[in-house]
């Protein structure tokens, strides 16, 4: 296994989203002590800004010529993401929800590697095809107030299934998840709290048995 641990949560030990992705985390080192994990904060700087130059850029790449200049710059950024992002057999991604969807930083990762002949590829009969195939994903959602079958007043679910759709739409079928939420505005967190974490790992367990 070739795992690579996304994280897209800027609240470190107080996160929640982490702190069920370090419990399936640990379980993939205790069962295969040799599995290569790699982790990626999100929030660390290393994202490039996704802004005119890149996409003049992209509209080049997209066109069949080469970026230059500033464009072409820009673009070996982006590339060189892809190529950080790409090199993983196995994502994890630990995803709070922010405002019914995901955390915009998540939302600048998939901007940038989501490129021609990188994360997709396009025929003008046939439309979109996703070049990210042969990936497994594990995803961990996590949000403070919306949880499913509450009123509309505690917020809806635009997190899971956009960023599913953005998965399956890059070629990534295998998609498991772990679901922890409410966290906050709830009577019985601890309990969830626990079923999360066993999820996690007997998830990790399966997908390293699967390696």
């Amino acid at each position: 296994m070739n795992l690579l641990h996304i994280s897209a949560s800027p609240r470190g030990p107080r996160s929640e989203s982490l702190a069920v992705a370090a419990t399936f985390l640990d379980t993939v080192r205790e069962v295969s002590p040799d599995a290569a994990v790699e982790q990626w904060d999100l929030w660390d700087g290393t994202l490039p800004a996704f802004g005119p130059d890149a996409v003049t850029g992209k509209m080049a790449v997209f066109a069949g010529g080469q970026p230059e200049g500033d464009a072409a710059v820009a673009w070996e950024a982006a590339s060189a993401t892809f190529r950080r992002f790409d090199a993983a057999d196995t994502y994890l991604f630990s995803v709070p929800m922010w405002n019914a969807g995901i955390p915009y930083i998540l939302k600048q990762l998939i901007d940038v590697v989501s490129q021609p002949g990188m994360v997709f590829g396009f025929d003008p009969e046939q439309g979109y095809s996703g070049l990210l195939r042969g990936k497994r994903a594990a995803v961990i959602y996590t949000s403070a107030v919306y949880g499913p079958g509450r009123p509309p007043a505690f917020g809806a679910d635009f997190q899971a299934p956009y960023f599913e759709d953005w998965l399956r739409w890059a070629g990534v079928t295998d998609i498991s998840t772990v679901h922890f939420r409410p966290n906050l505005a709830t009577a019985d967190a601890a309990t969830a709290r626990r079923t999360a974490h066993d999820q996690a790992r007997d998830l990790a367990k399966v997908l390293t048995a699967g390696s």
